[in-house]
């Protein structure tokens, strides 16, 4: 499988253009997966649901099926977070995985910039960022994109993996 992510701080457009993408790359034709990292506690059930009383009962892994889809809720209780590549291992094949955060990891991404932040480009400092989907002009030394333009950045993501 292709991995390619998306890094930025807070507010920077990660999600936003990470939407954009896999409606752009799945509209081409290419099957996609996405990781998400969250930087805080989060559950996908609630409580008084089967799935998570199972869970508080004590249940390792709780997989919760229907004829639309299914979710593998896994517990760490004592478990380090699992790496990226764990994770990776754990996605049946596509075309495509786009990961969103993970910016210390060593594969490729492109940066999600807004000025109105006020937050530094970390492209300067990192190498494993290959471009820079921003709201402003920029001169850097790799290519910059519009953040709204998510066909070039997808034509340089597809590129940049071989698809």
């Amino acid at each position: 499988m292709k991995i390619f992510g998306v890094v930025g701080w807070k507010n920077a457009g990660k999600t936003g253009l990470m939407e954009r993408l896999v409606i752009e790359i799945t509209g081409r034709g290419f099957s996609v997966s996405t990781i998400k990292h969250a930087h805080h506690t989060f559950d996908v059930d609630h409580e008084g649901k089967d799935s998570h009383r199972h869970r508080v009962a004590g249940a390792t892994e709780v997989l919760l099926a229907s004829r639309n889809r299914f979710a593998l809720m896994h517990e760490l209780r004592d478990e380090e977070e699992p790496t990226l590549a764990t994770l990776l291992g754990k996605l049946a094949p596509v075309d495509l995985v786009l990961i969103e955060g993970y910016k210390r990891d060593a594969h490729p991404k492109v940066e999600a910039h807004r000025a109105e932040t006020g937050n530094a480009l970390i492209a300067p400092d990192d190498p494993t960022i290959k471009a820079v989907a921003a709201d402003v002009e920029l001169t850097l030394d790799r290519p910059v994109f519009d953040l709204n333009d998510t066909s070039s950045v997808a034509d340089f993501i597809l590129g940049h993996v071989g698809l």
